[in-house]
């Protein structure tokens, strides 16, 4: 399907680390072979983000090989005062093209007067021409990256015409209760997983509420008063058009 208000963009970086969370927490972390749809929207929120909306990754499109690097890390200790040395496990030499559109958040009937689609839309398109309201990185914060116009599908990438590779059983993202699509992720932190595929270089993810759920725990959406209704007035707009 096709939308009106979908954006295109290529995001770069010399590294990238997109792992399941859960794999963290021992201190070593390693990376998949391809951005999560987490990551990728992620980048997205750096880019322009308001409560109102809700960004749906459709597509990205690897445009380098894939190629990993292991550093070693001095952390700190949780228990001392002391460093330990752990290993990350990055991509380098990170490029793609990322296709995705936005819609409104109906959990937040509160921000109704706020959907004003060719607002956000025009704004979403500026912020990829300044290279985001925010830093951007892929996946953890030193994994500094950089974004940018472009038409997807355009220029020469790597797995052009390379057929079809499965990454098998994948973390696909988190639904916070303020996204929920269900009476079962009301509420609730939900972690979503796939069977991620990608064919020619081209990953198409499917929509959260298509993929494999685990309820996390109980949690509380997040209110917002009335007078903050309109986070971007229409006067902001117009002057940064």
């Amino acid at each position: 399907m096709v939308y009106d208000n979908f954006i295109e963009f290529e995001v770069y970086g010399e590294y990238a680390l997109f792992s399941d969370p859960i794999t963290r927490v021992g201190g070593e972390k390693f990376t998949y072979q391809i951005p999560t749809y987490e990551a990728i929207k992620g980048v997205l929120h750096s880019i322009y983000w308001k409560p109102v909306l809700i960004w749906i990754v459709d597509e990205v499109r690897v445009m380098n090989p894939i190629q990993t690097e292991t550093k070693g890390i001095r952390t700190i200790k949780y228990n001392k005062n002391a460093n330990d040395l752990s290993y990350y496990t990055y991509l380098k030499d990170c490029r793609y093209q990322v296709k995705a559109h936005f819609i409104w958040n109906e959990n937040r009937p509160e921000l109704k007067s706020d959907r004003k689609e060719e607002k956000h839309y025009n704004i979403a398109k500026r912020m990829i021409q300044k290279g985001g309201r925010r830093d951007v990185f892929l996946g953890c914060r030193e994994c500094q990256a950089y974004v940018e116009p472009c038409k997807f599908g355009k220029g020469e990438g790597h797995y052009d015409g390379k057929g079809g590779m499965s990454f098998g059983m994948m973390y696909h993202g988190i639904t916070y209760p303020d996204e929920a699509y269900s009476e079962e992720t009301k509420n609730k932190m939900t972690v979503n997983l796939w069977n991620a595929t990608m064919k020619d270089g081209i990953i198409e993810y499917i929509s959260p509420k298509d993929c494999i759920h685990k309820m996390i725990r109980e949690m509380k959406m997040k209110h917002f008063e009335n007078q903050y209704e309109d986070f971007v007035s229409d006067e902001e707009w117009e002057e940064d058009m």
